[in-house]
């Protein structure tokens, strides 16, 4: 009873954790929002421009950014701006290999259409009798598959609770398992050290309402 108890609540904790991400984020954007209608000079508060007090204006300022800045990168110029901050990144040693670790982890969990990983696989790892849950980011080219004396893919293995840090390996393509598991039921096996399994990813889906989405293997 005691196990089932502990399970239950840190089932629950896994659950509330991106909910809880999102909201601090949120309110830590309301939370600039706020510093910076404070500081505008006193005929340009929204209150004297307005005539009366607008409750929350603070969270509806920050949802209208969020929308404005998401409005902007879709653009044409927006596409550009980015572009542009990336390139500066990119020279920048050591933060440019951060950032880009970062964006590819982010765009691969947000996306459940990502192409970043082809397919959920296991390997042996870090010995033989050993199982690994990793993702197949694709194969092997030019020099790295010439001196191979087998085909090999590019594996990303991440670690247990965070998986934006991991290991790249190059594994032989026999050697390598794939799942039917998709990428987000992965993830969350990964991040929960294997608390949430697919099954209990179900179960979790089900009692928000939400349907679990299409398993699709890509076998190519």
């Amino acid at each position: 009873m005691k196990k089932r108890i502990k399970k239950i609540f840190i089932t629950g904790f896994i659950a509330i954790i991106p909910i809880a991400a999102t909201v601090y984020i949120v309110f830590f954007i309301v939370g600039i929002i706020g510093y910076l209608v404070r500081i505008l000079p006193t005929p340009l508060q929204p209150d004297n421009l307005l005539g009366f007090h607008v409750p929350g204006l603070d969270f509806i300022l920050a949802l209208l950014f969020i929308f404005f800045v998401g409005l902007v990168i879709r653009s044409f110029m927006g596409n550009w701006l980015v572009a542009s901050i990336e390139e500066v990144i990119d020279r920048i040693p050591m933060v440019s290999s951060v950032y880009a670790s970062m964006k590819k982890m982010v765009d691969a969990v947000v996306s459940a259409q990502s192409e970043s990983f082809k397919n959920v696989v296991i390997i042996e790892y870090p010995r033989k009798g050993i199982y690994a849950l990793a993702f197949m980011t694709g194969e092997a080219h030019g020099e790295v598959q010439e001196k191979t004396a087998q085909r090999c893919v590019n594996v990303f293995l991440p670690t247990t609770p965070n998986p934006t840090s991991g290991f790249f390996l190059m594994v032989p393509e026999e050697a390598v398992t794939v799942l039917k598991m998709s990428v987000e039921d992965a993830f969350r096996l990964i991040i929960s050290g294997g608390i949430i399994t697919p099954h209990e990813a179900v179960k979790l889906k089900a009692m928000s309402g939400q349907e679990p989405p299409p398993v699709s293997v890509n076998t190519t």
